[in-house]
């Protein structure tokens, strides 16, 4: 199995009819995707709530979604972790055009803040704060005014910022995202 397509197990819990705890799920993610063919990330969606507080299901189920879907729903949350392979030429010099294409196929093409002159092609911005923790490799974050490189353990806060991921490194790079809806206070 190559490293692109190396998984994780995901282990859901829930109770019992006598209100004890068990295990619900215990199984790779059944939702992955890779985005944007050969060279792409690809995304294993892990889970997500509808709504904050989060609703706690006896018996918890994965609730129904048309393919993939960047932001998390409208009051809620989203786990997912996403492989990112060495960033080529195919990625670097996207059109605007092909960028907006690649956010379609996430569900959401507004995400996109690339203009010409951006610093990178896959720049996007979403209402959300997001944790972003390196669980292996390196990756470039790259931001409107200066960028950074991660590595395993670093954990990034991102807070509705337009940004873009480069991964600069000769290996794939995987990383967990927690995506929590939000609003700009301005």
């Amino acid at each position: 199995m190559s490293q692109q397509q190396k998984t994780f197990r995901r282990i859901v819990t829930g109770h019992d009819a006598d209100n004890k705890s068990v295990i619900v799920s215990d199984a790779a993610p059944s939702h992955v995707q890779l985005v944007g063919g050969s060279g792409g990330p690809t995304f294993f969606e892990v889970w997500h709530t509808l709504e904050a507080p989060a609703l706690i299901h006896a018996q918890p189920g994965e609730t129904d979604e048309p393919g993939l879907v960047l932001p998390p729903p409208e009051n809620g949350t989203r786990i997912r972790v996403i492989a990112f392979p060495p960033e080529g030429d195919a990625i670097r010099n996207l059109t605007g055009a092909e960028a907006a294409a690649k956010f379609r196929s996430m569900g959401d093409e507004n995400a996109s803040t690339a203009q010409p002159g951006a610093p990178h092609p896959l720049m996007h911005k979403t209402r959300t704060v997001d944790y972003g923790i390196v669980l292996e490799g390196e990756i470039t974050m790259i931001l409107d005014r200066g960028e950074t490189t991660l590595k395993a353990g670093d954990i990034v806060i991102q807070n509705g910022t337009s940004h873009a991921w480069a991964n600069r490194s000769g290996a794939t790079c995987r990383m967990a995202f927690v995506l929590i809806d939000g609003a700009f206070t301005n």
